[in-house]
């Protein structure tokens, strides 16, 4: 049961969902179902020690700090 990102091509909203055998998601705020699945970007500490400081940080550069509202690392896409 993977989870999914996708944003909707219709009205460009960008969510997560579950995606469960053959089910066919659709935008929660259109109910389309032509989507565009994008790459998700998953932050995983290397150690105790650092997971704490690593999660709380605010982003400095890089991706997640363009302000994109599809989400960090949707404005690699356009």
């Amino acid at each position: 049961m993977p989870l999914y990102e996708y944003v909707c091509r219709r009205c460009r909203h960008g969510f997560e969902t579950l995606v469960l055998g053959a089910d066919v998601p659709s935008c929660p705020a259109c109910r389309a179902t032509d989507l565009e699945r994008v790459l998700s970007v998953v932050a995983i500490p290397r150690s105790s020690g650092e997971g704490s400081a690593a999660m709380s940080a605010p982003p400095v550069g890089g991706c997640g700090s363009c302000g994109d509202p599809r989400g960090p690392g949707a404005c690699a896409f356009d």
